[in-house]
This record gives structure tokens, C-alpha cells and sequence, in this order.
């Protein structure tokens, strides 16, 4: 059976470099791959010289942000219904959509960045602020600001591991860690300001 999905694998990534940096968009937009993966081969190809990693970096970015717009959509048009009859279909259990959507009820809208470095956040957050009918620019920003570290990371890291590539998430996890803890600094640094502007209004 390993070998089963190592040639499917394999088969997809080979699609991905067939395409080039539109394989790295599609590849993330519909993420069949988890994005770790995509980012890490195109990090590959950039230590092949098939591609430019400014250029790489960019395409993962805009591949992750048509992903969460889709989700966002999901969440705005669809609702908790939708995602009751279909989320499964979508590898999104409903556990982690409730979970997502008690998280952006507490933390709002700043969840949408720090909740991107949380692997089962990631995506499930998109949905509960597409339900919330939260601001899509807004809600944009967020996501490209998020999702830059973690294409520059992946795609780094690619191309540091050349024909190692494969072993990326072994590589990232302390790294992710790390960032994880900045983003979460981030929220509280976020709140504390929050709270200090509503005090110094109530004064």
C-alpha cells in the first residue's frame, strides 16, 4: 500500500512540475497535497533551476489565498448546513469546525492569521469567518500575511534539502514551533492593546 501512495504521490508532483508555477497555485488551491509538500518539491525545483524562488514564494501564496477563499465562500454561502452534508467530503470534521468557530467567536478576527500556523486550524478557521461575513479584504490580508512565512519556509527549506526535500516536515517542525509561538505572542500583544484602548475609553 506504500508503495501504492508513493506512486501517486509521485504521479501528482510530477503534474505539479509539468505545470510549473500554475501546478504550485492549483497544487494549494485544492491542496490534494498537503501544502508542506507542494512547497517543499517546489523548493526542489528551484534547486533544480526550473524555477525562481521570488516567483515560487508568490505562487504559493496565491494558491493558499484561493484555497481560503474558497473555504471562506463555503462558510458565507453554504453555512453550517452545507458543511454538515459535504464537510467530509472536504476532510473537515466537525469537531474541528466547532472548534474553529469558538476560537474566532473569542479571538475574532486576528484568529484568521495566528490560526494559519495551526495545523488543524489552518483551514477550518476560514469557514466560521466566511459565516461571521467577515470583511474579504480584511479577511485577505490576514491570509497573505500569514501565508508568506509559510510559502518562504517550505520553499527555503526545498531547496536547502535538494534531492533530501522529501524529509521537509521532519526539518520544519521545530522551526513551525517557533513560529507558532511568535503568532500566538502576536494575539496577546493584539488583546493587550485592545483592552488597553477600551479601558482608556471607559476613563
Amino acid at each position: 500500500m506504500m508503495d501504492t501512495l508513493h506512486e501517486w504521490l509521485s504521479q501528482l508532483l510530477a503534474w505539479v512540475e509539468s505545470l510549473g508555477y500554475w501546478g504550485i497555485i492549483i497544487g494549494l488551491a485544492i491542496e490534494v497535497i498537503p501544502s508542506e509538500i507542494v512547497l517543499g518539491y517546489a523548493g526542489y525545483l528551484v534547486y533544480q533551476d526550473i524555477i525562481s524562488f521570488p516567483v515560487a514564494v508568490i505562487c504559493g501564496t496565491i494558491g493558499a489565498i484561493l484555497q481560503q477563499w474558497l473555504l471562506y465562500a463555503i462558510g458565507r454561502y453554504g453555512g453550517r448546513p452545507f458543511l454538515d452534508k459535504f464537510g467530509k467530503y472536504l476532510h473537515l470534521k466537525a469537531k474541528h469546525i466547532d472548534l474553529a468557530e469558538k476560537w474566532f467567536e473569542k479571538y475574532g478576527p486576528m484568529i484568521v492569521f495566528t490560526g494559519r500556523f495551526v495545523p488543524v486550524m489552518r483551514q477550518a478557521v476560514s469557514i466560521p469567518a466566511g459565516m461571521a461575513r467577515m470583511n474579504l479584504w480584511q479577511f485577505t490580508w490576514l491570509t497573505a500575511l500569514a501565508s508568506v512565512p509559510w510559502s518562504i519556509l517550505f520553499v527555503w527549506l526545498g531547496f536547502s534539502l535538494g534531492d533530501k526535500w522529501e524529509s521537509v516536515a521532519d526539518e520544519a517542525a521545530p522551526l513551525i514551533r517557533w513560529i507558532l509561538i511568535a503568532a500566538l505572542g502576536l494575539l496577546v500583544v493584539y488583546f493587550l492593546v485592545q483592552y488597553l484602548r477600551k479601558r482608556g475609553k471607559s476613563i
